[in-house]
């Protein structure tokens, strides 16, 4: 639907829309990008965003490696992905342009910075020639905008220095974003407000900077549309914004209380992962407490310390650090004491892309420990399922006393949705493993006949003492034991105990037909991705269903039969096809990899085209 506005312009109506920020990783484009989303969200949209931050820390001024981005997609109804190209695309300077073009819908907006556009910053963006001058943009709208000299001569009158006006041309390009989209520029003014409020001059300097570049493209002839975006019929309930790793910290915090149990969270500072500790550092008044660590070893061992002493015990950390806690994690298999660790993925191997995304640690989660050691593993499929994930993890880490892992991903870390804030009575119980009334008869590897686990016996409480450490143990006494038979026998009881978590989980559930050509199994973040490609594919009559893993191990009842009940299998993963050799191996069906090893998540039409493939041969 097109109407116009009180200036006379076109105002369009539009069911989604795609926006990205890009510029140097100083030019502030995560925080004005975040700005526009939590603005998103306010008026009733659905949202999902993905930041792109550069692999240097400090990358040339300028150059392609240092472009930092952040993508937001928002529509009327439910969004699954932060949108595979973006329609509007804000480049503050030649190598942010440079780095996002191709991803740019042909016909979309480009809104450049053209003051950045001098002869040292194309050389720096490799650029022959100057793509404003040339026709290399002919495709798109381009919208030239010296935003460093407006924004400069918006904040002259500030009491900033002149380096520090020009830090404000974000929110210059966040004015524009705002008239385009016909955002109200209020909440960002009273965001600012509360942000610096003492600090005036960049308050005013910032607020100018907004204030201007919403003027410019409201009156400028270059623009004349703009677009409005409805907002979406979610259901009722009060939401807010998070991102994967203050949505796993909020699980975590939730399910201490529900369990009525402190909270200690050891971990030393990894990217993606650090977000997790800053986060639940803020809630001491929760009964949280947060220990930063000096390295991975010491912060699992304290952890499992805390559980050992009856708290909450959990740590987190990414790809490189789950190395170095395996022996750590090997011991709380032993000893059988609950801990929850939550493995924010990246690119590896060793460093790696350390701020990329990636999903390769799955083996190492299931089987990177020396010895018989099973643990429960998690995957959350959505920035807002990391709290449920999270909140699942100490379920099951309290009630049948083991490890579990929690697989999120550098994508599902940073990226974000519209969360719904859930009741306390609807979330699910939490039972600790009890220790038994007749403390008389105490042993503390005599197991619970339902969950195979043992109690939770706290230290110093009379009548409960008993051995830890990582010796194996005698079964019922745990007494330290070098029976080799003994040994196979404790070795069976914890394979059964976690394989037997499998009738507490969900089973598999199939979304779309039951049988058919294709079924598409998937596991973490490819979530959304995959979810959108079934649906076009399922629109257009193609006989595709999807199945999505949340539980890894033990896996869900049911899964086998549903594998077998379709013609092909195909499993998009972030990494070179683990979970499918997974199920190949489980489960004896030819599933195929769909593997991608960029360091982003899926697009939604690699899958798609994947589909037709798949049906096609």
């Amino acid at each position: 639907m097109q109407t116009h506005d009180a200036a006379g312009k076109e105002l369009r109506e539009v069911s989604q829309a795609t926006v990205r920020f890009a510029g140097d990783s100083g030019d502030g484009m995560q925080l004005v990008g975040t700005q526009f989303a939590d603005l998103s969200s306010l008026v009733g949209n659905a949202i999902r965003t993905i930041p792109d931050y550069p692999a240097e820390i400090r990358a040339p001024a300028g150059s392609l490696g240092g472009v930092s981005g952040y993508q937001l997609n928002f529509a009327d109804e439910e969004v699954s992905t932060p949108g595979d190209a973006p329609y509007v695309l804000v480049a503050m300077n030649p190598a942010a342009l440079k780095v996002n073009l191709r991803d740019v819908q042909t016909g979309g907006v480009i809104i450049l910075n053209t003051d950045e556009f001098n002869e040292a910053n194309l050389t720096k963006a490799r650029y022959e020639s100057n793509p404003l001058e040339d026709d290399s943009l002919s495709d798109y709208q381009v919208i030239p905008v010296p935003m460093t000299r407006l924004n400069d001569e918006a904040t002259k009158d500030s009491e900033l220095p002149g380096r520090d006006r020009a830090r404000c041309k974000n929110f210059f390009a966040l004015g524009i974003a705002l008239w385009l989209y016909d955002r109200p520029m209020q909440p960002v003014l009273e965001w600012l407000m509360h942000k610096f409020g003492k600090k005036t001059a960049v308050l005013t300097a910032n607020a100018r900077s907004l204030r201007a570049g919403y003027n410019f493209a409201n009156t400028t002839e270059l623009m004349r549309v703009h677009y409005r975006v409805a907002p979406a019929k979610l259901p009722k309930g009060r939401y807010r914004r998070v991102n994967g790793n203050e949505a796993a910290a909020m699980g975590l915090v939730v399910a201490s209380c529900r369990a009525e149990r402190p909270l200690v969270y050891a971990s030393y500072p990894i990217t993606p992962a650090s977000e997790i500790l800053q986060e639940l550092s803020r809630h001491k008044n929760f009964d949280v407490r947060t220990i930063q660590c000096e390295d991975e070893i010491a912060a699992c061992c304290a952890a499992l310390g805390a559980s050992f002493a009856g708290c909450i015990g959990a740590t987190g950390t990414s790809g490189p650090g789950l190395a170095l806690k395996a022996e750590a994690l090997g011991l709380a298999v032993m000893t059988e004491l609950p801990l929850v660790l939550v493995n924010v993925q990246r690119a590896g191997p060793s460093t790696g892309l350390p701020t990329k995304t990636e999903q390769a640690d799955l083996l190492m989660a299931l089987h990177g420990r020396h010895g018989e050691a099973p643990a429960v593993v998690l995957a959350p499929s959505s920035p807002g399922d990391c709290f449920w994930v999270a909140y699942e993890a100490v379920r099951l880490a309290t009630k049948y006393m083991t490890p579990v892992l929690v697989l999120s991903d550098g994508f599902l870390a940073n990226s974000a949705e519209a969360f719904a804030i859930p009741e306390v009575k609807d979330l699910p119980e939490i039972a600790v493993a009890s220790v038994p009334e007749n403390q008389a008869d105490f042993a503390p590897y005599r197991r619970d006949p339902k969950t195979l686990s043992r109690p939770w016996a706290m230290p110093g409480t009379a009548g409960l003492q008993h051995r830890i450490g990582g010796l194996e143990k005698q079964e019922l006494t745990g007494a330290v034991s070098y029976d080799g038979a003994n040994h196979r026998r404790m070795i069976e009881q914890r394979n059964r105990k976690i394989s037997g978590i499998a009738a507490d989980i969900p089973p598999a559930r199939v979304e779309g037909d039951d049988s058919g050509d294709l079924l598409l199994v998937g596991w973490g973040s490819t979530c959304g991705a995959i979810k959108a490609a079934v649906r076009s594919a399922r629109a257009e009559g193609h006989s595709v269903s999807h199945l999505h893993l949340r539980h890894l191990n033990p896996l869900p009842q049911g899964l086998g039969e549903a594998l077998k009940r379709f013609r092909k299998v195909l499993v998009p993963e972030n990494n070179l096809g683990q979970l499918c050799s997974v199920l190949r191996s489980e489960f004896l069906v030819d599933a195929r990899p769909l593997p991608s090893m960029e360091g982003r998540p899926f697009l939604i039409r690699e899958i798609r085209n994947a589909i037709e493939e798949a049906l096609n041969q």
